[in-house]
């Protein structure tokens, strides 16, 4: 629903991309992707316009963030807004469809999950560039919220000379409260399937209504897929517990920590430095508890004088993208 009903609205375009590195991938997901590309209004190739690329968080994909939502506006209704009112400057942003048979990713690469990083910055970035005549070195940037704003924080960390900022809204991080934290009622869930992942993937795949406990399951291997895969495993899992007691496998759980922001500020470092604006932020009610981690990459970055902006707000990890009416300006003005 548009709350600016005067402001220019700007195109959205779809695009298919056939994709070379999520080809043959172990989930089977297909290998073509959609590609949905916001244009401001008066859009025109020769403008050169920044690039920003939005990393939808689990359970969804970039489409949807273009479909129309009541009672608020979508991502293009908001662009539309905040350009028009003056509050940032006009830019093109792509929403790439990254959904995979587990409910989504964390946009890194994968020998389970797939090839998500390079499909991201190697594959989306130039296409769209190529399309529209945007983007370029200083000026990308990527955000997401929940496992988007772990990829935009983890992009920043891996791929400066890909993206000039980021921005990481209620990103995971903390990852012995935003995952271990689940892992009873994952086992629990697990012990109804026999804990093979075969019969429970085969339940979920066939059943007309998913309980929360088996999104949560499925979220589970998911993560598990993405920091620890085994592809010698049925879908490349392994979870990072005893089956039975829950006892932590501490090789394993190692392994998912190697990937925890507020862990590893330390080792990226010097890549950070390296962008252009760095905008972090999470309600204080999270109820996945990821203001916890928010804070701890926050103090990381201070400790090390890195420049960042962060913010914590009043809510929880549900239906915050009104923030995005903070870091989408945010994002502009640090690629000017």
């Amino acid at each position: 629903m548009r709350r600016n009903k005067t402001a220019a609205a700007g195109e959205v375009r779809s695009l298919k991309l056939e994709s070379r590195v999520l080809q043959r991938n172990l989930l089977g997901d297909p290998a073509t992707r959609e590609v949905q590309v916001y244009l401001p209004a008066g859009f025109s190739t020769g403008q050169k316009l920044p690039l920003l690329v939005d990393l939808v968080g689990y359970t969804g994909s970039g489409p949807a963030h273009t479909n129309w939502k009541a009672f608020t506006e979508n991502v293009p209704e908001r662009l539309d807004r905040l350009i028009a009112d003056g509050e940032m400057g006009p830019v093109v942003v792509a929403f790439p469809d990254c959904f995979t048979r587990l409910g989504g990713n964390q946009y890194i690469n994968s020998t389970a999950m797939g090839r998500y990083e390079d499909f991201v910055v190697d594959e989306v970035v130039p296409f769209v560039e190529s399309q529209f005549n945007c983007g370029g070195a200083g000026r990308r940037a990527a955000f997401g919220k929940s496992s988007g704003g772990y990829g935009a924080i983890i992009h920043g960390m891996r791929r400066p000379d890909i993206w000039a900022a980021i921005a990481c809204h209620s990103g995971d991080m903390a990852f012995e409260f935003s995952y271990l934290i689940e892992m009873p009622v994952v086992l629990n869930a697990f012990a109804k399937h026999d804990r093979s992942v075969e019969k429970f993937m085969n339940y979920l795949e066939q059943v007309k209504k998913p309980k929360p406990d088996d999104i949560t399951l499925l979220m589970m291997l998911a993560m598990a897929a993405t920091y620890d895969p085994d592809p010698s495993q049925f879908l490349g899992i392994r979870l990072p517990v005893d089956l039975e007691t829950g006892e932590l496998i501490p090789e394993r759980w190692q392994n998912w920590l190697a990937h925890d922001p507020a862990l590893i500020v330390d080792k990226y470092a010097g890549n950070l430095r390296k962008l252009k604006g760095i905008y972090i932020d999470c309600g204080d009610e999270d109820q996945y508890h990821l203001h916890f981690g928010s804070r701890r990459l926050h103090r990381g970055l201070d400790r090390l004088k890195i420049a960042h902006t962060y913010e914590e707000f009043p809510d929880n990890h549900s239906d915050v993208d009104y923030r995005m009416d903070v870091s989408l300006p945010f994002l502009e003005r640090a690629l000017r």
